[in-house]
Order: structure tokens, then sequence, then C-alpha cells
């Protein structure tokens, strides 16, 4: 049965060019159009589609409002449409936490130019969302977040030789309500030297919950690989760093690893470890599907921490991560994957899970306060 797609634009070029992209797919159906929010909403009460595409910026009611009421009404796993711009990437962000799964930059030229790589991709992303955990009635989006402004924070970030304040504790993201899964026992404690997460979609939230439960006095350093394009990550990094305890920053080439500090992998880059726990940036490999890649970080972490490493693979398509914590795993380090029920997909756990890689399988609320665990 054919995917049914709603397409949520106030631009009459863009709804018609992504509904003739869509449409050339025989698995996919575009079942109806909306040109704003408000007839966003009705129209997913009315056709019940699979996926939404949504555009930000639009008369009478943005996305974003548009999203949030959606999944209280009828949640329906929505993509994002979204300038590559640091404003562009707030809001994305903001659409993220109100529920949507993932997100496609909004570039006409591209759709003008290249159709042929635009269809793939753009139909990739509707039939992989699908099928994603959004859809699931049980599933609670995170309380709204307060956007960050655009001008600059005067937070810790470029600062770290200082002592840093004393951040007050983040507010509580409600936990979701679903059944319980079989889950492993807590966590041993170790003497870990390091904490690498890869995720890729849903991975914006995912991070957000795990993060937040992290105290400032948090032991190991942490490494982030989020699969997000490059005008995206700065952005991130200064959300996360306004919202959690420990110290957040986009890394840069010559960083230093510390604990309470995440470096999340700058977009378009790769991000490697060496033994004296300093960071190197590369340029994006051509070659590779993934810039950052979770394969390459958790590679360097083990030829430089052995068997200090814990690493954690997050919500995400596809299967990156798998083979770097196979190089992990033969080091004698620990892997952890998400579990099934709370992902927004469950394609790079589960490759990790299939793999027989995984020392321990947690659901993402419980992943937070299993790191304390384990590391304090």
């Amino acid at each position: 049965m054919a995917v049914k797609v709603l397409v949520v634009d106030d631009s009459g070029f863009f709804r018609r060019r992504v509904s003739e992209i869509l449409s050339a797919d025989s698995n996919i159906q575009v079942v109806g159009t909306a040109t704003n929010g408000k007839e966003a909403i009705d129209q997913a009460l009315a056709l019940k589609p699979d996926v939404i595409t949504m555009d930000y910026e639009m008369p009478m009611m943005d996305g974003i409002t548009a999203v949030r009421h959606i999944m209280q009404r009828c949640p329906t796993p929505v993509l994002m449409f979204s300038s590559l711009t640091h404003e562009g990437a707030r809001v994305t962000l903001d659409a993220l936490d109100a529920g949507a799964v993932d997100f496609l930059p909004k570039n006409f030229e591209d759709i003008s130019r290249n159709p042929e790589k635009v269809k793939q991709l753009l139909c990739e992303k509707i039939l992989s969302i699908s099928r994603s955990n959004r859809r699931v009635s049980h599933y609670s989006a995170p309380a709204p977040v307060a956007a960050p402004a655009p001008t600059p924070a005067p937070s810790s970030v470029g600062s770290f030789g200082s002592s840093a304040p004393v951040r007050p504790a983040p507010a509580p993201i409600p936990a979701r309500a679903h059944a319980a899964a079989p889950s492993s026992p807590a966590p041993k404690r170790k003497n870990y030297k390091l904490v690498a997460i890869g995720t890729s979609t849903g991975g914006p939230v995912a991070l957000q919950r795990v993060l937040t439960q992290l105290p400032a006095n948090f032991p190991a350093p942490i490494v982030l690989v989020q699969h997000m394009p490059a005008a995206f990550t700065k952005a991130f990094a200064e959300r996360l760093d306004k919202l959690c305890r420990i110290s957040v920053k986009e890394a840069e080439d010559g960083d230093i690893l510390r604990p309470g500090l995440a470096l999340l992998a700058p977009g378009g880059k790769q991000m490697m470890i060496d033994g004296r726990g300093a960071v190197k940036i590369l340029p994006g490999d051509e070659r590779l599907n993934y810039k950052p890649c979770v394969d390459i970080t958790f590679g360097s972490a083990a030829k430089s921490y052995g068997d200090k490493v814990l690493a954690v693979v997050l919500t995400g398509m596809g299967a990156d991560g798998r083979e770097g914590a196979r190089l992990l795993k033969q080091g004698g380090s620990s892997i952890w994957a998400q579990d099934e029920a709370s992902c927004v997909i469950y394609g790079m756990p589960m490759a990790i899970v299939k793999a027989e890689l995984a020392d321990a399988v947690y659901s993402l609320d419980d992943i937070g306060k299993h790191l304390v665990e384990a590391c304090i």
C-alpha cells in the first residue's frame, strides 16, 4: 500500500514541485495539500496521511505551531523543510522539539536543477519516516523549550580555562508513557576515559533528553556525532549548552577533551580523537555517506582509548556506528544501544543489536541516569 502524504507550503510552486516528485514514486501517494498551518491541521484530521511535509513560515499559522497541534490531536510523522542558515537551524530545532521527525533543506535551485537527486533523497526520507514511531499515540513530545536568542550568549562556551558559573538544573523533560520493554540490568561503574554518542534521525531530541540528565561534575569527556548539515551544528551545540548543566560546544580542531564538556562534531566534516585527548577536525570525505560519520569517530576512539570508552548508539536511519562499535568492542570497550520502543527510527541501534555488539539496551529516558551510574 502506498504511503499517503500531505504537502504543506504557502508557495504554490513548492507545493507543485514536491507533489510532482513524490507522485512519480509508485510507493507514494499525495493525498492533499495545504497552504498554511491551520489548513494542515484540518487536512491531517480529515485525510489521516502517513507523513506530512511542512514548511515553517506560512500565513495564519506557522509550521511549528501546526506540528504541536497535530502531535496532540493526530500524531503523524512530519518532515520539515528548512533554510540552511543559523535562523533556519534554530527554527528547525524548535520544530523537532515540537514533534517533527526529520528535516530537509529547502533549496528551490536544487529542486529546479537536480530533480533526480532531490527526488531520491526526498522519497527515501518519506518512506523511512513513514515507518517511524512518531505515529504511535502514546508518544509525547518534549515540553516546548524557549528558543535561544539569536545574539551570542555570554555562557561559559569558549572560556573553559576558567571556572564556569554553577548552572541551574534544567527543566525536566516529560518522560514517554510507553509500556516498559525488557531492559538490560543497571551498569557497573568503570573508569571510562571517554563517552562517545552517535545518532541521526530523532537525535536532536534524544541527545537533549540524555544530556540534560547529566550533572555539571560528570567525570568523563563526551563526544557527540549527530548527522546534521554544517549550518546547523553550531546552533545545536549552543542550544544544548543553554539547556544542560555540562558544557556543550561545536568541536574545533585542537580542542582538548575534559570532564564535563561535550564536543559536537561539526556538520560537513569528520571528527577524530588522538591519544593525547586532542580533537582533530578533518574535511568531509566525499566517498563517505555521512559527514560527520559515527564510524570515523568511534574508530579513532578505539585506537586511542582501548577499553576505556563507553559508546552509545541512539535513534537513526541506517547503520552508521556499527563498524566503529565493532572496533571498540574488539578493544574491550562497552557499547550501549537505545531500545526500539523509544527510538524514532530503530535503524542504527538495531544494527548494533543485530551484530551482537550491544552490552546493554536501554530506553531513552534511562540512558542519562545509567551514564551517571556507570561513570560517577
